[in-house]
């Protein structure tokens, strides 16, 4: 028996499908820049939150740190163990004698410096016969390559301060000529130096 060539009986009907209307053009760049934002906005946060709190990049400027780190020279820089809250809450050290750190001078322009702490709050810093002395006794030096020479101090570093050399002490803009240098204003700890490639390693 066949199906009556009016009934619907023993046939598949399609259900009819609503099509979409394309998106305009300004919907489409509106997408476009919503896909853009989720995905840069976020990166630029971390990059800022990174800069402010882990680490950063910086450059060697100048002869006061050779033989050990040279002009040009590109460095990370570590700020989380030297930042202030850190060390309060989870009991880092900060900066110590022998750490190679980057200092910021506000009374000139807020400059960036790279120099070596030799002094920490209240040591007796003095510099004489060659050689530098804290608390009466000399300092071991072997980064140096050469004598510190002149004469200085003594001086007792104050509280929350340190005190800082270059190791190319004939060329260095160091505490000797600006004083010491309080926590606040040291940005971090010289950490790993990664361009040109045969300078690539951990600042000592």
């Amino acid at each position: 028996m066949y199906p009556d060539r009016y009934s619907t009986e023993g046939y598949h009907i399609e259900p009819e499908v609503e099509v979409a209307p394309k998106p305009s053009f300004f919907t489409k760049i509106l997408h476009l820049i919503r896909e853009t934002l989720e995905t840069i906005v976020p990166a630029i946060l971390i990059a800022l939150l990174i800069n402010l709190f882990l680490a950063q990049a910086t450059r060697v400027y100048g002869q006061s740190m050779e033989p050990n780190l040279h002009t040009d020279q590109r460095l990370i820089v570590e700020k989380l163990s030297y930042n202030r809250y850190v060390r309060q809450y989870l009991g880092f050290d900060g900066p110590q004698r022998g750490h190679v750190v980057v200092i910021r001078i506000e009374e000139q322009n807020d400059e960036l410096l790279i120099k070596r702490v030799i002094g920490l709050p209240g040591d007796v810093i003095e510099i004489h016969d060659g050689q530098v002395f804290v608390n009466n006794q000399p300092l071991n030096e072997p980064y140096l390559s050469s004598v510190t020479s002149g004469f200085y101090g003594p001086v007792t570093i104050p509280p929350l301060h340190i005190f800082v050399l270059g190791d190319n002490r004939s060329f260095s803009n160091d505490s000797r000529n600006f004083g010491t240098i309080p926590l606040k204003n040291v940005v971090g700890r010289a950490w790993f130096s990664y361009w040109p490639a045969e300078q690539i390693g951990f600042v000592e």
